[in-house]
């Protein structure tokens, strides 16, 4: 049976080229870096190399790259940090709808802390106003936390121009003597998805905060790092022994973190031609869906998306049995709905789009790699459209493309709306 591997979203394999860069760091130069002794201090000398490397693809200085354990962790540190920091100055917080869950998960922290949340709304293809993010900012905002790019329907946003409003907003802030600096509001963006695929130039970006991981970009799993803009001061998380700006102190994942820094190398040299190549094999893809399965809906923007993104829903289907049907081919796919032992949730991507409940539970999410050809592509839709033809025929769900009729009846819980739900009216 072929296997295709089209969740790249989600993790990568390991490089070989990364992999060769880490291996010395497991058995030979495995000294800590905090040592004053000479494996110690090789080791250091190693990963100061790799934080160079980094800071260099970043147009950044070495002294602003703080490693963590992953982009969860780098998210959680600039978020919660930078609160815990400004605690006395502010207590207000701008994010979007459709962030990763790392960054919801911590601003629902800081909500039961106390802080005052604004969730922005996004246009039907998931993307944020520049001058949303503007006229949401008040005197007591400390940090805006915006994707650069978005995991589940690849939307990229206009990351540099939401950096703009917020730099106009100092300006005439200062001019008014409301005391808002550099200092005291900051941007920071999640390029977890992004790093890669689109240029992470903090300066042009003009962003205070950026966190990016490994584990995305063909490196290990369980390391990442958080740019942090000199002036920015933020609190850390983790205490102990100072490692890192004393931001995120233990001892530092030395292999993890060179396999890092020759991963992101690696991405950003071939970063062109990859994404040539992914773009026209991501565009046949779409091509063919539409060409060959009814009632097929694009999220995402049509244009302004990652090069390796497909995010559609299927209309009349669970996403979830579509994933167990193609998985049984040898085909790994993901879906929009988070489906764990306990829950079963639509995805709230596809819902601030505009969607109705039926197409977030019935998206799919296909990302390309560096392994993924054209031949992989034909193959799942040998098995695609047979399996999706077969859920329909059991399906009590009906939908046309554009409908915009909600029939879940808790989508609108506490609105007093009138649904129907399979013929039946609910209040």
């Amino acid at each position: 049976m072929r296997n295709v591997y089209l969740d790249h979203a989600a993790t990568t394999y390991l490089d070989s080229r990364v992999r060769a860069a880490m291996e010395p760091y497991w058995e030979i130069e495995y000294g800590n870096p905090s040592g004053l002794y000479r494996t110690g201090r090789r080791a250091k000398d190693a990963l100061e190399h790799a934080r160079t490397t980094i800071a260099h693809i970043l147009n950044a200085y070495p002294d602003e790259i703080i490693f963590t354990g992953g982009g969860s962790e780098a998210l959680n540190l600039g978020i919660l940090g930078a609160m815990k920091m400004h605690n006395g100055k502010g207590r207000h917080v701008i994010t979007t709808k459709i962030e990763h869950h790392a960054v919801l998960h911590a601003c629902e922290a800081l909500a039961k802390d106390g802080c005052d949340v604004t969730y922005l709304d996004v246009d039907e293809d998931g993307c944020v106003r520049p001058d949303d993010v503007r006229k949401a900012i008040r005197p007591d905002t400390v940090l805006v936390a915006v994707m650069y790019a978005n995991n589940e329907i690849g939307t990229v946003e206009p990351i540099a121009d939401i950096a703009k409003g917020i730099k106009d907003y100092r300006s005439e802030s200062a001019n008014v003597k409301l005391g808002i600096t550099e200092k005291t509001l900051f941007f920071l963006t999640d390029a977890c998805q992004a790093a890669g695929a689109l240029d992470l130039d903090v300066k042009k970006l003009g962003v205070d905060m950026l966190a990016i991981n490994a584990s995305k970009i063909y490196g290990p799993k369980g390391v990442g790092c958080l740019y942090v803009r000199r002036g920015v001061r933020i609190a850390p998380l983790i205490y102990g022994g100072g490692q890192e700006r004393s931001l995120r102190s233990g001892t530092e994942n030395v292999p993890g973190i060179i396999g890092f820094a020759e991963a992101l190398r690696v991405a950003h040299e071939e970063k062109e031609s990859e994404n040539e190549r992914l773009t026209e094999l991501r565009d046949y893809f779409i091509g063919r869906l539409f060409a060959e399965i009814p009632k097929v809906v694009l999220n995402g923007h049509p244009t302004k998306r990652l090069p390796n993104n497909i995010n559609v829903s299927v209309l009349d289907i669970e996403g979830e049995a579509v994933i167990l049907y193609l998985d049984s081919h040898g085909i790994a796919i993901a879906t929009g709905s988070a489906c764990t032992s306990t829950t079963l949730d639509p995805s709230h991507v596809i819902l601030a789009l505009g969607r109705p409940y039926e197409y977030a539970h019935g998206s799919l999410r296909f990302t390309l790699g560096r392994r993924t050809t054209k031949e992989d592509l034909d193959y799942v839709m040998t098995v695609l459209p047979e399996v999706v033809s077969k859920l329909r025929a059991i399906s009590p769900v009906r939908m046309e493309v554009g409908q915009q009729e909600v029939s879940h009846p808790e989508a609108f819980a506490g609105q007093g709306s009138r649904v129907k739900v399979h013929g039946k009216n609910y209040k």
